[in-house]
């Protein structure tokens, strides 16, 4: 039987680590690393700001679901997802119901300076600054339900993926 715990979950705005950091814990695991915008993308045949340009937020976000909850079903996996995937309710049920997640949290000086004026990065188009500071706002209780939060600012991913360990194998 699949047990939660085969599946870490990393869930938290664009900047705080959670590629990097999944790297870490893959490795420390000998679990594969999965990052949902890459499988999103595989699925879409395009880039992310593609297809937002394309096809828009909504169906993105349709796909993105859609993606999650296949990908939940892995055993022995490390999951990034996108900073949005919390935006739907049934998104974060899937992601309790079938891994441990971890929210990551950094301070939006430290997302501007880890994601600056990134292209790939949608959602910064017309300003990544004020951006992050509304996309902070916005979304500061959404990331509540994860099992645990980790702040990962002023932090490196080998101590962000030491401190997740330590309460993974706790």
């Amino acid at each position: 039987m699949k047990s939660k715990k085969d599946v870490i979950v990393l869930v938290g705005m664009m900047g705080t680590g959670k590629s990097t950091v999944g790297a870490y814990l893959a490795a420390e695991t000998g679990y594969r690393l999965l990052d949902l915008d890459a499988l999103i993308a595989a699925e879409a045949g395009c880039s992310i700001p593609r297809l937002f340009e394309e096809k828009g937020e909504r169906y993105f976000r349709d796909l993105e679901t859609r993606v999650l909850c296949q990908t939940l079903k892995e055993r022995g996996a490390v999951l990034a997802t996108g900073g949005g995937a919390v935006l739907r309710p049934e998104n974060c049920r899937e992601m309790l119901e079938h891994g441990w997640v971890v929210a990551l949290h950094a301070t939006a000086e430290e997302i501007l300076a880890r994601v600056g004026e990134d292209p790939n990065r949608p959602l910064l188009a017309g300003g990544a600054e004020a951006r992050i500071a509304a996309l902070l706002e916005e979304r500061k209780h959404a990331y509540e339900f994860a099992d645990i939060t980790i702040q990962t600012t002023g932090k490196s991913a080998e101590e962000v993926s030491a401190e997740i360990l330590m309460h993974y194998r706790g």
